[in-house]
């Protein structure tokens, strides 16, 4: 190949893929969260009762909502096994500490020691719970 063809076809090329570079972050993006691991489940006592929350990070599916708190990103969800129920309540898009609910559960651990668990019975009930070693 003589140095004009060389010269065309690394035109062609950058023309061609240069566009292109946008998609190079989002797969990165996406390869870094598949990568990602779940935190190990925690274990609480609410209102006296033993109660395991599992987070996980999950699928990216709204990129565009940049709250990423916490390691966790929209499409994250965590699992609450308590009283011999188990919940899975969606990641919300609110701002800040990462929470969770699905309209009538609510978990959010501000307090990490002290999480935030409730129910909506009307009104809201408030369980007390305490992180356990």
């Amino acid at each position: 190949m003589n140095r004009r063809s060389l010269s065309c076809f690394l035109a062609l090329v950058i023309t061609t893929l240069l566009p292109l570079g946008w998609l190079i972050h989002p797969a990165a993006t996406w390869a870094a969260m598949a990568n990602a691991q779940d935190p190990p489940p925690a274990h609480f006592l609410c209102e006296g009762e033993p109660l395991i929350a599992e987070v996980h990070i999950g699928a990216v599916d709204a990129p565009g909502i940049p709250n990423t708190a916490a390691g966790t990103v929209p499409g994250a969800f965590i699992v609450l096994q308590w009283r011999g129920v188990s919940l899975q309540l969606p990641r919300t898009n609110n701002a800040g500490i990462p929470s969770y609910s699905d309209g009538r559960w609510w978990w959010q651990a501000l307090d990490p020691v002290h999480p935030d668990f409730a129910q909506r019975r009307g009104d809201w009930e408030n369980y007390s719970c305490e992180a356990q070693p």
